[in-house]
C-alpha cells in the first residue's frame, strides 16, 4: 500500500466515525439541554402549569427522549436543584472542613460564594419555585428541605459553633445565628426572581451583601471583657 493509498484509507475510517462521535456527543450533551429547558419553562410558568410537553418542545426534543433520562416532572426539578443549589453548598461545605483561618473570614467566604450565586445564576429562581409550590406538592418540599435548608443551616450553624469554640464569636445559639445568616440572600434570591426587573435601577446585591456581612460579624464578635 502506498502512502497515497494508506492516507486515503485512514481517511476513510476517520470520517466513518465522525457521525456516531458526534451522535455521542449530541446524546451525552441532551441532559442537560432538557434541564436548561426545564428551568426556563418552570421560571416563566411554574411548575404546575409546565408540561412535560412543554419542556420537550424548549429543549427541540420529543417528550419520549426526556422520558429516557428523567422518569417524571418531579425528578427533573430534583435534578435541577442536585445540580446548581445542592451542588454549591456541598463545595462550600467541603471548604469549610478544611479551612485554617478565622471564624469570620471563614463565615464572610461561604456567604460570599452562595450570594454570588443567587446574584448570578438562573438557578436562583428554584427558591422561588419552591415557596409557590410547597403546598401542592409536599413530597418536593420535603426533598428540597433535606437537600438544601437543612444542609446549608447545618453549614452555617457548623462556622458559628466553631466561632464560639475558638473564642471568636459570642455565645448564641448556632440554629439561629445560622438563620439570620440564610434569610437575607434568600431575600436577595426571592427578590431577584420576583421583583427585580421592577427596580426602577439595578439593585446593589453585592452592597447588599457586603452591609448583611458587616452587620453580622459585628453582631457575633465576641465581647472583649469575655475574652481577656
Amino acid at each position: 500500500m502506498t502512502v497515497g493509498e494508506y492516507v486515503t484509507d485512514w481517511s476513510v475510517i476517520f470520517m466513518s466515525k465522525m457521525p456516531e462521535q458526534r451522535w455521542k456527543r449530541r446524546k451525552d450533551a441532551r441532559p442537560q439541554e432538557i434541564l436548561d429547558a426545564a428551568l426556563a419553562c418552570f421560571a416563566t410558568k411554574g411548575f404546575t402549569a409546565t408540561r412535560m410537553e412543554d419542556i420537550a418542545a424548549r429543549g427541540g426534543v420529543t417528550k419520549g427522549t426526556i422520558y429516557l433520562y428523567f422518569e417524571s416532572k418531579e425528578a427533573v426539578f430534583k435534578s435541577l436543584v442536585r445540580g446548581s443549589i445542592s451542588g454549591q453548598i456541598a463545595h462550600v461545605a467541603g471548604s469549610i472542613a478544611s479551612f485554617q483561618g478565622a471564624s469570620s473570614d471563614l463565615l464572610r467566604l461561604a456567604l460570599t460564594a452562595i450570594g454570588e450565586f443567587v446574584h448570578t445564576s438562573d438557578y436562583a429562581v428554584l427558591p422561588k419555585i419552591i415557596l409557590a409550590e410547597a403546598g401542592n406538592f409536599p413530597e418536593l418540599t420535603r426533598f428540597y428541605r433535606e437537600e438544601v435548608i437543612d444542609k446549608g443551616l447545618a453549614a452555617m450553624s457548623g462556622i458559628i459553633a466553631r466561632g464560639i469554640k475558638r473564642g471568636e464569636f459570642r455565645k448564641v445559639d448556632p440554629q439561629f445565628a445560622a438563620r439570620l445568616c440564610i434569610a437575607p440572600v434568600l431575600l436577595s434570591a426571592v427578590w431577584r426572581t420576583t421583583f427585580g426587573a421592577t427596580d426602577p435601577v439595578p439593585f446593589d446585591y453585592d452592597g447588599f451583601l457586603k452591609t448583611h456581612l458587616d452587620t453580622l460579624l459585628r453582631g457575633l464578635a465576641a465581647d472583649k471583657e469575655a475574652t481577656s
